[in-house]
């Protein structure tokens, strides 16, 4: 694509949904990093149904310590990899309270540094719960940026880096949730619904699919 193609692709996901976040459910910005940390390998839905509960009880990371690791792996059992998930969120817990007294950094390097914490965890706080311009590639990301060409790239990061230089302004805030629901509902991995996407002329994905008899 080029720069004119990609600023109308986004226009056009801008239009369908003005004010895109994200789908997991939180109530700050501690709160946020523990449900994208519980998040990888897991859907959005299944951390919803485990945090609601353990959200109402713990606000804070001392709560969180106070609650303890067996305490947090009854409250997210239902969610894989849940034992070494709360290992991480008790221990990244402890972190906080002790060297930045309780509140998350707002800082992309600072945030790797936490159990648990990778790029793509750190680019997701970074921009829900500070309004950074940055671009967390996960599976659906990487599939869409590929598939379109938009951002073309082998590993996640080059993806990201491919984002960082081509997405441009007023689209460079939302663009990753735009890009992951489109990828989650539109450009589905297994057959992308073609015949209903709003971009499917600015996109390099041949051949496009057909709507399924009954929905043309």
């Amino acid at each position: 694509m080029n720069k004119a193609e990609i600023f109308e692709f986004f226009r056009r996901l801008a239009e369908d949904n003005p004010s895109p976040e994200t789908e997991l459910e939180f109530g700050n910005t501690f709160q946020l990093l523990v449900a994208v940390v519980l998040s990888a390998q897991a859907t959005d839905v299944g951390v919803n149904k485990a945090t609601r509960a353990l959200f109402r009880a713990v606000k804070t990371p001392a709560q969180m310590v106070a609650l303890g690791e067996e305490g947090l792996k009854e409250q997210i059992k239902t969610i894989g990899l849940f034992n070494t998930k709360a290992k991480n969120v008790i221990a990244l817990s402890e972190i906080l309270v002790r060297d930045y007294g309780g509140e998350v950094p707002a800082d992309r390097d600072v945030l790797t540094t936490l159990p648990g914490v990778g790029r793509k965890t750190a680019n997701v706080v970074m921009n829900c719960a500070f309004g950074a311009e940055t671009f967390a590639v996960d599976t659906h990301i990487f599939r869409v940026a590929n598939r379109t060409g938009l951002a073309r790239g082998k590993t996640p990061l080059a993806v990201e880096k491919g984002l960082e230089k081509k997405v441009p302004q007023p689209f460079r805030v939302g663009a990753h949730h735009w890009l992951i629901l489109h990828g989650r509902y539109v450009c589905k991995a297994r057959r992308p619904e073609c015949w209903r996407c709003p971009v499917a002329d600015l996109c390099a994905f041949k051949p496009k699919s057909a709507a399924p008899k009954g929905q043309r």
